[in-house]
């Protein structure tokens, strides 16, 4: 496990949850590597490609998201979305199912490739910033939690990072790993934050712990760092 892994139980009193926190990670540097250093989650190290996670198509939580997504894409202009015509033409998902984005070249539908005048990088996010409006709102569930991971056993949920042991044998050998420390030449660190996690990182852990909780672990992680 991660040398800085360290838990603290946190109930929620509105349903009894027992939260398992990972304060370790919450409080330490990491930061998303997109764009300065993310090798990319192929085969090989692609940094050049700037793709990050979106090299495959997004999982869709359930067919609310689905329609909330197809919405929010309907809503992209061809300066917004570098795929514009193959999502017009195709729409948005693998098929008719739509529980995954459509692949286009090698990676989702959303994915505005460097060079594109409209701006590289996820075409939801970017247009979410534009409209100064959450992320959160607008990506699917599945691209804004990473890097965090919830495991839930009955009454009790545990909020960490995602491991390398949550791959099996394969995490082994993933250059992509980056919520571990670097374990080979092709791995950039990704401890090299000018904020805590719990800060950069707090309308996705909000929204996922629920207000109280983030209160509380907020409220501890100062109380540690002498703030009271």
């Amino acid at each position: 496990m991660p040398a800085d892994e360290r838990f603290e139980d946190v109930v929620d009193p509105v349903d009894g949850t027992r939260w398992r926190i990972d304060v370790g990670f919450l409080e330490s540097s990491w930061t998303c590597l997109w764009g300065d250093g993310c090798q990319g989650i192929l085969d090989e190290p692609a940094a050049h490609l700037m793709q990050g996670c979106c090299s495959v198509g997004a999982e869709m939580l359930d067919e609310d998201e689905a329609m909330l997504v197809a919405a929010l894409g309907a809503t992209l202009e061809p300066e917004q979305l570098q795929h514009h015509a193959e999502a017009a033409e195709h729409g948005f998902f693998s098929d008719d199912t739509r529980t995954n984005t459509r692949v286009v070249d090698g990676a989702c539908i959303f994915f505005n490739r460097p060079g594109f005048p409209g701006g590289v990088g996820c075409a939801l996010h970017r247009a979410a910033e534009a409209a100064g409006e959450p992320v959160i709102d607008w990506k699917p569930e599945v691209c804004w939690q990473l890097p965090l991971r919830i495991d839930r056993d009955g009454d009790t949920a545990t909020l960490r990072r995602w491991s390398r042991a949550d791959w099996g044998s394969d995490g082994e050998t993933m250059h992509w790993c980056c919520t571990e420390r670097p374990s080979g030449p092709d791995q950039a660190d990704a401890y090299v934050g000018d904020r805590p996690v719990i800060e950069s990182l707090a309308e996705e852990i909000e929204a996922l712990v629920g207000t109280d909780v983030m209160v509380e672990i907020t409220r501890r992680g100062g109380r540690r760092r002498g703030g009271g």
